[in-house]
This record gives structure tokens, sequence and C-alpha cells, in this order.
């Protein structure tokens, strides 16, 4: 079979359950990470046969995504950041929200000394710590997990982009943890904001493969990571140190209003590309 016929092959059985351009997204992207081949190269070699192992591996690959398993699980590839990162069920899908999260902690963090300590709570894949150690080479990076088999993948792609980051197997809901937990002049976190109830509204792809831990909080207490996270870093950054978070959208003046109670100032709620309230910035203390 050529790479042209495998393509079209590919993309027929997707068609099944995708829309037409998702369909066609998914399939260049699976054919290139199997065979190697860019778009460009399949025009260029469109009569380049494929190897009988590729051909069985994009079978294999096809009959995942017919099953709605998202892309990224199937190959354990996601781009964040413009890095490809591992993932499986263990941890969530790195979502393009998130990268502006990232670049507002890099813009933040030229006020502070070169070799500022950075933490990420909950870090699931890694990417927010190792994206940021990559644009911020000299900066002390630590990232904390309840799950250990999240941690595991962490690791895994600090070692594959080369950075160094420390990682901690913590639950932040236990107060009896947070000594271990390192003093940072910035703390970062994208903990579960989804409420229970959301969940009807989510992608059956989404509620069957991801891990819930990392998605879902309970309706009656929308905001417990955050009052945690908060108390934490109160007692973690360096004075005029600053706390990032990703939030839900549907909840960014009430974050806002718990941060300025909880003490911190220069709170700031910012809005994704999609025009949602989707980060918070507030400040521990005002520099002396």
């Amino acid at each position: 079979m050529t790479i042209q016929q495998a393509y079209q092959h590919l993309l027929t059985q997707l068609y099944e359950v995708y829309e037409d351009r998702e369909a066609a997204n998914i399939t260049d992207w699976v054919l290139e990470h199997v065979t190697g081949r860019r778009r460009i190269d399949r025009i260029t070699w469109k009569d380049y046969a494929v190897p009988a192992e590729q051909l069985q591996l994009l079978q294999q690959h096809a009959e995942q995504l017919l099953l709605h398993k998202p892309v990224q699980y199937v190959l354990h590839e996601a781009w964040f950041a413009g890095m490809p990162f591992y993932v499986d069920e263990n941890v969530l899908i790195p979502r393009p929200e998130t990268e502006e999260l990232v670049e507002w902690v890099v813009a933040t963090a030229g006020q502070y000394a070169p070799n500022l300590t950075i933490a990420d709570i909950g870090t699931g894949s890694g990417c927010i710590p190792v994206a940021i150690a990559q644009k911020l080479p000299e900066a002390q990076l630590h990232a904390a997990d309840v799950s250990a088999g999240a941690l595991a993948i962490a690791q895994r792609n600090a070692g594959t982009q080369n950075v160094h980051v420390q990682f901690h197997e913590m639950d932040i809901l236990d107060e009896s943890q947070w000594p271990s937990f390192p003093a940072a002049d910035i703390i970062v976190s994208n903990p579960p904001y989804i409420r229970d109830s959301e969940a009807a509204q989510m992608h059956n792809n989404v509620l069957a493969h991801e891990p819930h831990l990392a998605l879902f909080v309970p309706d009656a207490d929308a905001l417990l990571f955050y009052r945690k996270i908060a108390d934490l870093a109160l007692q973690k950054l360096t004075p005029g140190g600053c706390l990032f978070v990703e939030i839900n959208e549907a909840f960014g003046p009430e974050t806002v209003q718990l941060l300025q109670d909880k003490g911190y100032v220069e709170v700031e709620l910012r809005k994704d590309l999609q025009g949602k309230d989707r980060m918070v910035r507030a400040v521990s203390t005002i520099k002396p």
C-alpha cells in the first residue's frame, strides 16, 4: 500500500466518528508519527510503499481512535509550548490555555533574580515546569503531584527535554505534608476545577479516558483546591512572591475574592484567547 493509499484508508475510517477537518488533522498526525513522513513528503513521495509493520500499527491506531480514544493517548504524544510530551491515561492532555499561563509566569519572572525558584502544584505530565525550565534555564524548578504514575511521566518528560525539575509526591489537601514543599518565588498551579455537575457537558472521550482525579471537584466546594493552594502559598512564597492559577471560567470573580480575603494583593484576573476568564495572578505581600 502506498503512503497516499494508507492516508485515504485511515481518513475514510475516521470520517465515521470525527468531523471532516478533525479527521484530516488526526490522519496527518498519525501518519507522520508512524511513518516519519510529513504531509509535504507524502505529496512528493506519494508512491512510497509503507512497510507492513507500519501498516499494521496504523490499523491498530485506527481501531483505538474509532473507540473515541484521544489521539494523544493513542500516540502517547501531546504538543505543548512547541515540545512533544509523553502522555498516557495517568495524566491530563495539556491544553493550549495552559500555555498562556506559562507565558504569563515567564513574563513575570523577569522581575526576579535569574536563579529564582518556581514550584508547580498538581504537575501531571510536567508540561508546566518543563516548559518554564526551557524558557528560564537558570531557574530552580520544583513540581508536586499526588499521583506516583503522573510523577513518573513528568520525570520522563523532563528527561526527554533535558531539563532539571525536582519532583515531590504529595497531597496538597493534606496539610501535614506541606512542610516538605519548597519555598518559592513563584508558585503555579492548574488544579482540578471542573464541577461534578459539569461532566454532563463534556465529551465522552474526555470522560472515558482522562483521569477524573485531575479534573473534578465537588459542586459543594468548587474552590477547594484554591483555598488550600492559597494557604500553602502564603507559607511558602518569598516576600513579594507571586501565585498563578488556572481557573474554571465560571469562578473568576469568586477566585479573585478568595485570594483577596486571604490577604493577597495586586490580584489580577485574565481571560484566555477564547475570551474566557482563565487565570489569576496574586502577590503574597508587597515587596519591601
